[in-house]
């Protein structure tokens, strides 16, 4: 099938690194896809290797639709290009791909129908909603995952980051959002032997931050080392290669998952406070599936603002506990179907019905 791909650049690029991810799935099971991006530099660092990527704005000549139309994230189609899917004989099947969430109503909504009005009249959108449940939409995860995992060295990953191993050094991975709560996590982090691993941005700027303002003594316990900005399967390694990883937004979330690995999420903040539901739902999915530490949840809502300020902070954790909480949680979701696999059989089923 021919796949196309609509993705808006947000704010901090996990809108397009999603899509990225969902169009080399795709097209390695053998799909043919377009992912058009109304800003695609960002793919330049993140998937310099990616294909079929073009830019979309108001004056972009619309080729026919393909058989599948993918509005990611409600980025809204260009109507130029709606006006040629109503016109066709048999319409592609249009998804909606929401963003991923535990709370009640994403399960509910899932594959649920929608009839367009206006240029979209005689047309119907299909939401589709990721999850860790078996009547959601999956999560993404490609076929040779497990295999890439199996055969990945950390240490040769890390000396060619010029990173160089210390005896009983743990290693921590930080991706966030801008956060209160950092120069706490950073105390905390000093009480031991600790290599953090710093990514780009605002994660980066927030530590320089704190260090312009804290005296760190040269045999103090937390090394600090910034990193360059990484493509998505070097990300993959910063995550393999840490014992706990700091992780944000959606997509990173879902690949600290995939590591088997400790992890602690950032949510994305909403002005109105809406994002500690969902913070919330995801716990108590998380939490009534394996038996997480309590202090792995004391830990998450005090980095979130749920419990804000915490003293002391919620860390170190049970790390041989985690370790093993992390470990059951991926098996439990290696044993479910991928999102890809239950697209393509969603779009499959739903080839026929396109036209209300």
């Amino acid at each position: 099938m021919l796949w196309d791909l609509f993705c808006r650049v947000i704010d901090n690029w996990g809108d397009v690194g999603v899509c990225c991810r969902l169009a080399a799935d795709l097209r390695a099971r053998g799909e043919q896809v377009r992912l058009w991006v109304d800003d695609p530099q960002a793919l330049a660092w993140m998937a310099p290797q990616a294909g079929g990527v073009a830019r979309w704005d108001a004056h972009t000549p619309w080729p026919d639709p393909g058989d599948a139309v993918i509005e990611a994230f409600g980025c809204e189609l260009p109507n130029a290009f709606v006006e040629r899917m109503a016109t066709q004989a048999q319409p592609p099947v249009w998804v909606n791909l929401e963003y991923l969430s535990a709370e009640p109503f994403a399960l509910r909504c899932h594959g649920l129908r929608s009839p367009q009005q206006g240029v979209a009249h005689g047309l119907a959108k299909y939401f589709y909603y990721p999850g860790w449940q078996n009547s959601s939409g999956g999560l993404l995860r490609e076929p040779n995952l497990a295999q890439r995992q199996t055969t990945f060295d950390p240490a040769a990953w890390l000396a060619a980051q010029s990173l160089a191993l210390r005896p009983a050094e743990q290693r921590v991975s930080l991706f966030c959002y801008r956060n209160p709560a950092l120069p706490q996590l950073l105390n905390a982090l000093r009480q031991r032997p600790t290599l953090l691993l710093v990514t780009p941005g605002l994660a980066a700027e927030q530590v320089r931050a704190w260090m312009a303002t804290t005296v760190l003594p040269a045999d103090d316990l937390l090394r600090i080392a910034f990193l360059p900005p990484l493509s998505q399967p070097d990300f993959d390694h910063l995550l393999w290669s840490c014992d706990v990883n700091l992780v944000r937004g959606e997509d990173s979330f879902v690949r600290a998952q995939w590591a088997e690995r400790p992890f602690v999420w950032q949510i994305y903040p909403q002005d109105d406070g809406a994002h500690f539901d969902k913070l919330e739902a995801w716990h108590r999915l998380w939490a009534g599936t394996v038996n997480l530490p309590p202090a792995v949840l004391a830990l998450s809502r005090a980095w979130n603002g749920l419990a804000h300020p915490v003293d002391p902070w919620p860390w170190p954790v049970d790390g041989a506990a985690w370790q093993t909480a992390s470990c059951a949680w991926g098996q439990h979701l290696r044993a479910q179907s991928d999102l890809v696999t239950r697209l393509r059989e969603f779009v499959d089923s739903h080839r026929t019905v396109a036209r209300r």
